[in-house]
């Protein structure tokens, strides 16, 4: 999972040499909860759809979902033990459960590559997923765009494939990401107008990363 042209950054691989690896989905899916709902009841079981999966007959006592237990079957609907609280849902009712920490599932376009929407200090900015960047990179011409006066933050020197080119040390004020913000991120500033946005390991060391085939999730773990 790795983006760009042999770029290193003080002997360290900003942008990996192996190409454009894996990079962000045009239509990410942003997983904030799992809904429940209620279809049937019989005596001590309930027939429900879990994220839109089912329908499904579980017994009272028996684990729905994680972090979901039914407890017990009404007359009009069944009640849940959600993350330690009770939760009833009428017959016919959905309700969401929001996740402790955002998420955010992307999937992989016909070349491997992920590529996700998001926001640097409000303004929109696509990024492409770099497992191979040690920071978040962004273009001359994006930074401009996005108005950071990146050339009043220090110099650095990169060494690309094409030869020396010169970057900027910035500090973005927020970086969202369908729900999950991180305040505060250091980035380097390419002097180059066309190289694409990467979400480099400064940002991704705070997710939890699963990948199942074509399907990346991002789970925000601080």
């Amino acid at each position: 999972m790795s983006a760009g042209k042999g770029w290193r950054f003080r002997g360290a691989p900003l942008f990996a040499a192996a190409g454009l690896a894996s990079a962000a989905s045009a239509a990410p899916t942003f997983a904030f909860a799992a809904d429940l709902a209620v279809v049937g009841l019989f005596p001590n079981k309930a027939v429900i759809m879990v994220d839109g999966v089912g329908p499904k007959t579980a017994s009272v006592g028996q684990k729905v979902a994680d972090g979901v237990t039914l407890v017990s079957v009404e007359r009009d609907g069944a009640t849940f033990d959600i993350d330690g609280k009770r939760k009833s849902i009428r017959l016919g009712q959905a309700s969401s459960r929001p996740t402790a920490n955002p998420t955010v599932t992307l999937t992989s376009d016909t070349r491997g590559h992920y590529f996700v929407d998001g926001q640097v200090n409000g303004l929109a900015l696509r990024f492409i997923v770099d497992t191979g960047a040690t920071l978040v990179a962004l273009s001359s011409e994006d930074a401009g765009r996005l108005g950071l006066n990146y050339l009043a933050g220090p110099v650095m020197r990169l060494n690309t494939a094409n030869g020396m080119t010169r970057a900027w040390r910035v500090r973005l004020d927020t970086l969202q990401v369908g729900g999950i913000t991180v305040n505060n991120v250091e980035a380097a500033v390419v002097e180059s107008p066309s190289m694409p946005a990467l979400l480099g390991m400064n940002f991704l060391n705070r997710m939890e990363m699963r990948q199942v085939g074509e399907t990346m999730t991002l789970t925000k773990r601080y």
